[in-house]
């Protein structure tokens, strides 16, 4: 029967050579536009001044408020262009509003006599016009040098004197304690935050009066309704695309995935046994603790958090001075990062002597590995805190924190992160490379890890200092974020998920690979320049917009539906009387699988689209996607490389195995996750609500949140499950692992 153009590409031959094609044209795309970055970003000024002629702060001002906003790690208090943490302002969106409120009030006075709350409709309309003439007429930001009207430059000077306050004495409703950063501090600060404000507030040099091209350099973003800046036509067409394309792709995805790839004639291969460990596999034993233990403490300090966005003003459990809030956020995600790299580490160094079928030549240097793990982790916290505490003010950048949100520890803790995960790659592919076969699912894992350590380092540039410009950093900083987790992370998960189902027995290994490399295929089409969603407000140009808003929230699906398929198999055997050794494992692998789908697919669809992400843009509706996907598509892996590592321990030992417990903690993870996204939605949307209705200045109030204070207190009920959830799974770890009963004993 001769094949047709769809038979061949839907092959594991033509899917291998359709992943590799596209691989190739989206990352030189995806160089071609790097390489072209300079040309759009928005410049950093030489000086602004006032009209009269009076500096009002340099480039050199600017750049050191940056180091000074991420040294205090600012960006896990509250947003700069929307990027960062929800509890306090959008430092952006604060310069920016209260510039046009003091502008309506002293245009108000030249041209009427009277402030801005006097006025009649009538009149307040003609200020308007003259705000927006101050902002988009009269203010330019260009490279050479920005000139401020007297008002504008009189607005500053206010600016700066309610920020410098807030960060110097505290700002108690939104959990911020003050007494760390300087006055003088302060005020580099606010030459930063102005400068992100000039970003938002003014046009784009080659746009101005064209019609429907017209925008800032934040592609008009925040939604302001004093100067008349909302959401263009474009972000609506891009939307409309981005959600017609998405239905079609994921009905033509679900015929092929059922058409092609899976064959119920296939045959299954023979369950993984295990009779013993190797020395190298055992010592990976004590991973298991330190992994769940993490993950644990992790949960407390989400807890911690979740009672302070509900109830700033007061303590819980601690003095808010001893562990402020930007503080334990930064080491909350950071040690999320930590936990579950280290978790695949384990998945790594116990799979590969299976497929060599030998050891290491020298396992005590799992040994190594292990603390050196050990050292990073803990000396990237202790650094993580006294950075952010002005306790290391001359080697912050490389011992404290690097103020980046997600991506924040020192220099030397991130350079220590990627010599280790490139030191646990050489041990894995020094063993692998003896191996008896070529086995593409393992083959995946590999690459894929070793491209986990290496695109870290893109997050590190340059090296040695912090990066002048916000808008080029956070360009790189999405590069880790998103290429990181949504491309290697993505690529690890697939190769992972394709050999576990493999090995238990669930999926033979021609469907395996066939799903695999299809899933490789659409994870590189969609999660390469998908990157792009995160680039629309921020300052770069808004063909961003048009790039990444089509490339949206696909590839989850193929490995859901093999889940699905593993999962009837596995049942179909326990009605005919067969056990499965690893049923846990595959809980936890099938539980990332599905919890992929809803958190990256399907609540990564809830903001993905640019007229949402326009007026969500640092509000509580990106939490759920957070939240779930990073917990389900990547934590779940972790914590099925840590069973499956106890229960081989338990099979060669001889032990009792009981699932009742690694259930519970598994139910109760999962239903407290899934409940999680219920209050943060709701938040959400009514911030988003209020963003779209009277502007975004005012989500970002505490009294915007007072509306929905209902649904604050509500987190007590899934952090609560999520946290015991996380406690059974560390006692049940440790129990399993080193309390273990002969059979024959129990």
């Amino acid at each position: 029967m001769k094949q047709t153009l769809l038979d061949k590409f839907m092959s594991k031959k033509g899917l291998y050579t359709s992943f590799w094609l596209i691989a190739i044209f989206m990352v030189t795309a995806l160089i071609y536009f790097t390489a072209t970055l300079q040309k759009e970003v928005p410049p950093i000024p030489q000086e602004v001044k006032s009209h009269s002629g009076e500096v009002l702060y340099t480039y050199d001002d600017v750049v050191e408020g940056k180091g000074y906003f991420q040294e205090f790690d600012l960006m896990d208090w509250g947003t700069m262009l929307g990027m960062g943490a929800y509890m306090g302002p959008d430092f952006t969106t604060d310069f920016f509003h209260h510039r046009a409120e003091y502008l309506y009030d002293y245009y108000g006075q030249q041209m009427y006599g009277k402030p801005s709350k006097d006025l009649t409709d009538i009149e307040r309309e003609a200020v308007k016009e003259r705000v927006k003439q101050d902002f988009h007429d009269q203010t330019k930001l260009l490279e050479k040098g920005v000139t401020y009207t007297d008002a504008s430059a009189e607005a500053f000077k206010r600016n700066v004197t309610r920020l410098t306050d807030m960060l110097v004495n505290g700002d108690k409703e939104r959990a911020f304690p003050g007494g760390v950063i300087y006055t003088e501090e302060a005020k580099k600060i606010a030459a930063f935050v102005d400068w992100s404000q000039l970003v938002a507030s003014t046009i784009r040099p080659g746009t101005e009066g064209k019609v429907g091209e017209e925008r800032t350099w934040s592609n008009n973003w925040p939604n302001e309704p004093l100067v008349d800046q909302d959401l263009s036509y474009n972000n609506h067409i891009v939307s409309l695309w981005e959600f017609l394309l998405l239905w079609t792709l994921t009905i033509i995805v679900i015929f092929l995935s059922y058409e092609y790839l899976f064959k119920k004639d296939e045959k299954l291969e023979p369950v993984l046994k295990v009779t013993s460990l190797f020395k190298s596999q055992k010592k990976l034993l004590k991973y298991i603790p330190i992994v769940s233990l993490l993950f644990v403490v992790q949960l407390f300090l989400g807890a911690y958090l979740a009672h302070l966005y509900a109830d700033p003003t007061e303590n819980f459990v601690f003095s808010q001075s001893i562990l402020p809030f930007n503080v334990i956020r930064s080491m909350h995600t950071q040690l999320a990062i930590l936990w579950v790299a280290v978790g695949w580490l384990v998945g790594g160094l116990l799979i590969a002597p299976w497929v060599a079928n030998k050891d290491h030549k020298y396992p005590w240097l799992v040994d190594v590995l292990w603390a050196a793990l050990v050292v990073v982790a803990v000396g990237s916290m202790i650094g993580l805190y006294m950075g952010a505490t002005g306790q290391m003010r001359e080697t912050w950048f490389w011992l404290g924190n690097e103020g980046r949100e997600l991506i924040n520890l020192g220099r030397l803790w991130d350079i220590g992160l990627v010599l280790g995960l490139v030191f646990w790659f050489l041990l894995i592919i020094t063993l692998i490379k003896k191996a008896s076969t070529n086995n593409p699912l393992v083959g995946t894992i590999i690459w894929s890890a070793f491209a986990i350590a290496t695109l870290y380092i893109a997050g590190m540039m340059p090296i040695h200092k912090v990066m002048p410009n916000f808008t080029v950093d956070d360009y790189y900083r999405w590069w880790v974020i998103h290429l990181w987790v949504e491309l290697t992370f993505e690529l690890f998960a697939a190769g992972v998920i394709a050999f576990m189902t493999v090995s238990l027995g669930l999926i033979s290994q021609k469907t395996a690979e066939r799903v695999m490399f299809f899933e490789l295929f659409l994870i590189m089409m969609a999660g390469t320049l998908g990157v792009g969603h995160h680039y629309w407000w921020q300052g770069l140009d808004e063909y961003w917009i048009a790039i990444g808003g089509i490339f949206s929230a696909l590839e989850p699906l193929p490995l859901a539906l093999m889940i699905v398929e593993a999962w009837k198999n596995q049942r179909e055997q326990k009605h005919s009387g067969k056990t499965c050794k690893f049923s846990t494992p595959f809980m936890w692998i099938a539980g990332s699988a599905i919890l992929n789908w809803i958190g990256a697919g399907f609540f990564g669809m809830v903001i993905n689209t640019p007229t949402i992400s326009y007026y969500s843009h640092g509000t509580y509706l990106i939490m759920p996607h957070g939240h779930i996907a990073l917990l389900g598509a990547f934590g779940y892996i972790s914590i099925a490389f840590l069973y499956m590592t106890s229960r081989s321990n338990a099979m060669a030992n001889g032990w009792v195995w009981n699932d009742k417990w690694s259930k519970i903690g598994f139910w109760l993870l999962t239903i407290g996750v899934l409940l999680y996204a219920l209050p943060t939605l709701m938040i959400g949307l009514e911030q988003t609500r209020i963003a779209a209705e009277i502007g975004y200045y005012y989500t970002r109030t505490r009294e915007a949140l007072d509306l929905v204070h209902g649904w604050m207190w509500f987190r007590i009920l899934p952090d609560s499950l999520m946290l015991l959830g996380g406690v059974v799974i560390f006692i049940d770890l440790f129990v399993k692992t080193f309390m273990g009963k002969k059979a024959v004993e129990a």
